[in-house]
């Protein structure tokens, strides 16, 4: 089954990290250790009106115990010297249909990296259609795309021919990736982004911070709370699965974070003062954990992560956590059972479908202190 039609069928949002900080000797570890069953109607297909009306279960890591809010009730759940971390990534409009020019097909590109000015490393559907040297047409013919090769993982590298700005013409032909399991449109672009998104190179949306709103991010900065912004640019893995049943036999692409010498500082001295580093969505965990060196110091700087983070592994940073529900078997269940504990996650997930949460992209929200 092609790439793409196995999204489709068995649509599993994960995200990648990388885990070298692992204190068991460990050699096996089963994805089906981190399955739950989730109820199709409790998949949030549609954003709430008002962003902070979300729901939030609050999960004691220590005990297991868990307590029902509102998000914006989070206010109740910090406190002054505490950092809160955000991934100020922005969405591109990534989705593209065109049809190829010979035969006029329809094509389905999505664009997951930059590898230079035009050039870029795509997700194509169907791929059978896109051989190096296939050139497709999209719109009116303001874009035009040649298949230079065939990379890893069937990806395509495909070279943009266009008039003008690149990103003004995406912006218009474009559509927001939104994950296979979301099957309503989006009617506006931006609630799949946060009110805070900044640089554009996102094939997904960090989506625990999609509960924020401008006025609550200030009612928390009034309380004493300092926040601070990375960038992790959320790519390819977020449309794998996890395939292989041993988790530790599985590969971790890539994806590009960035770390100012202001938020490193700021990490820094909340962690010497005895604040706590508050992460929003794995996305930002995994980007302070990456950059942080043996000592738990969070070093200023750019590159490119692969941690994979999952039980075991030991938190350098990161003390609380703010997220989704995630996908059953996905790397992000597996991240929070890290922190959490597996038995504790899945309990809690169990009491959230119970209590018939809102789950995945457009969902509730979890915080795990």
């Amino acid at each position: 089954m092609a790439e793409w039609e196995l999204l489709r069928s068995f649509p599993v949002e994960k995200h990648f990290v990388c885990c070298d900080d692992m204190e068991t000797g460990m050699t096996e570890l089963k994805k089906s250790d981190f399955y739950f069953d989730l109820p199709q109607e409790l998949i949030a297909q549609d954003p709430l009106e008002d962003r902070s009306a979300s729901r939030l279960l609050v999960l004691h890591r220590e005990t297991g115990e868990v307590a029902h809010h509102t998000f914006r009730e989070i206010i109740n759940y910090v406190r002054p010297g505490d950092c809160l971390v955000l991934n100020n990534t922005k969405v591109i409009p990534a989705r593209l249909m065109g049809v190829k020019e010979d035969t006029g097909a329809a094509i389905e590109v999505l664009l997951l990296k930059r590898r230079e000015k035009d050039v870029w490393e795509t997700l194509v559907k169907p791929g059978k259609k896109a051989r190096p040297g296939a050139k497709i047409v999209f719109g009116d013919g303001c874009l035009r795309a040649e298949v230079l090769d065939v990379v890893e993982e069937g990806n395509r590298l495909i070279r943009f021919d266009y008039e003008g700005i690149f990103e003004e013409v995406l912006d218009r032909l474009g559509e927001m990736p939104l994950p296979p399991y979301i099957t309503h449109k989006l009617q506006d672009k931006n609630r799949y982004q946060t009110v805070y998104a900044k640089y554009e190179g996102s094939a997904a949306a960090p989506t625990a911070g999609l509960h924020f709103t401008r006025e609550l991010l200030t009612q928390i900065e009034e309380l004493g709370v300092k926040t601070a912004y990375v960038t992790l640019h959320v790519g390819l893995g977020t449309f794998r699965p996890v395939k292989a049943d041993n988790i530790l036999e599985h590969h971790m692409h890539s994806e590009h974070y960035e770390v100012t010498r202001e938020t490193a500082d700021l990490i820094n001295q909340t962690k010497e003062k005895g604040g706590r580093v508050i992460c929003v969505g794995t996305t930002s965990c995994r980007t302070v954990e990456s950059a942080a060196d043996g000592n738990g110091r969070v070093q200023a700087g750019c590159g490119d992560t692969e941690i994979f983070i999952y039980p075991g592994y030991r938190f350098k940073v990161l003390d609380c956590l703010i997220t989704n529900f995630h996908l059953p078997e996905s790397t992000l269940v597996m991240l929070v059972s890290a922190l959490a504990g597996r038995e504790n996650v899945l309990a809690a997930y169990q009491k959230a479908v119970e209590e018939r949460y809102r789950f995945f992209s457009f969902g509730d929200a979890m915080l795990i202190q």
